[in-house]
């Protein structure tokens, strides 16, 4: 397990005896250091976030999978990742725990709140299923909106260009950037803003009768490194560091990096707005928090030998810390630690 940081942030109304159901909005970033972020001490500008956590409560011991998919199948179900189907990538290892696709022994966190009268909403990463190119409607039966998403917007698969995204669906129709007629911005497409775009929508769309969940999973800081110039420009590299080979190249990967989660996170700020706008953000809870922390690949820099299980990141959970998992966690800012498994059934203790 690696660590893995979340921003928690929660506001309430008050003057009414019976405080209405929250709505609930989760937000994953891809393949991020925990430290990038400005409010745990990095140097990327993501007020947004920084304003969240100010406003909230920053976690200081949370453990995922330190793998992608097993992160989301846990987090979606709030189960082991072998138990959910996926307990490694999206291929069939020939045995129960390592399916590559969400089982039918598990629900997931839309299919649970909507029978509390939810509406289920989803934009970005799906990656919880092998049937990324479907031959037929038999095939989508781990789609979103096969698993209790009522509106979905995203791709069906890992990672891949941001500037034209494979497997990109809409509900549950496979479409293309330049053929989807209901998002056609006014500026070349990039992935991230269109996950925003599309996650404030269902916000401004939605009928206030009912609470909401909403899913915004970014492919943001997962390779490519890909971002529009103008916010790379707003994170240039220093000007030399005497011990790096291709400064040229490093320089470039990290105005980058910077500008994909400066994306990022401009993007969640259009996510608040429309909250606010709709006067929702006080009965909003938000939850941000990362999927396996920074990517361990060599990523073009030669090979790289791999972490040992003997060699863990993080030190072995301390005994006495180890019961805690058998309860509900209350995360203080003393640090009790959080499995993500505990996330999908607790957003209801909060209220």
């Amino acid at each position: 397990m690696t660590a893995s940081p979340v921003v928690a942030w929660a506001a309430r109304r008050s003057g009414s005896k019976e405080a209405p159901r929250p709505n609930i909005v989760i937000i994953m970033s891809d393949d991020m250091g925990y430290s990038d972020i400005g409010c745990y001490g990095g140097e990327i500008n993501t007020p947004t976030l920084d304003s969240l956590a100010a406003g909230g409560l920053r976690f200081t011991q949370f453990y995922n999978t330190a793998r992608c998919c097993p992160t989301r199948a846990c987090l979606l179900t709030g189960l082991y990742p072998h138990q959910a189907g996926v307990g490694h990538m999206m291929a069939d290892r020939g045995q129960d725990g390592y399916r590559g696709d969400l089982n039918r022994n598990c629900v997931t966190i839309a299919e649970v709140l909507k029978t509390a009268g939810y509406s289920a909403y989803a934009s970005g990463k799906w990656h919880v299923t092998k049937k990324t190119q479907p031959k037929g409607p038999e095939d989508k039966y781990n789609w979103p909106l096969q698993r209790g998403f009522d509106r979905y917007y995203g791709t069906i698969t890992g990672a891949g260009s941001f500037w034209d995204p494979s497997t990109l669906v809409r509900d549950n129709k496979m479409i293309t950037p330049p053929s989807d007629p209901e998002y056609q911005p006014g500026e070349p497409y990039y992935y991230t803003d269109a996950i925003s775009d599309n996650a404030a929508r269902f916000v401004r769309e939605h009928d206030r009768s009912e609470p909401f969940f909403m899913y915004v999973a970014y492919t943001a800081a997962h390779w490519p490194m890909h971002a529009r110039e103008r916010d790379a420009e707003l994170s240039p590299a220093p000007a030399s560091w005497s011990d790096i080979e291709d400064k040229r190249w490093e320089a470039a990967c990290m105005e980058v990096y910077a500008a994909m989660i400066d994306s990022m996170d401009q993007g969640i700020g259009r996510i608040v707005k429309a909250l606010k706008d709709r006067d929702m953000f006080d009965d909003t809870l938000i939850l941000f928090l990362q999927d396996n922390g920074g990517c361990a690949e060599s990523g073009g820099r030669g090979d790289k030998p791999s972490p040992r299980a003997e060699k863990p990141t993080l030190e072995p959970l301390a005994p006495e810390a180890q019961h805690y998992f058998g309860s509900v966690p209350k995360q203080t800012r003393d640090g009790w630690p959080v499995r993500r498994g505990h996330v999908m059934p607790r957003p209801a203790d909060t209220y």
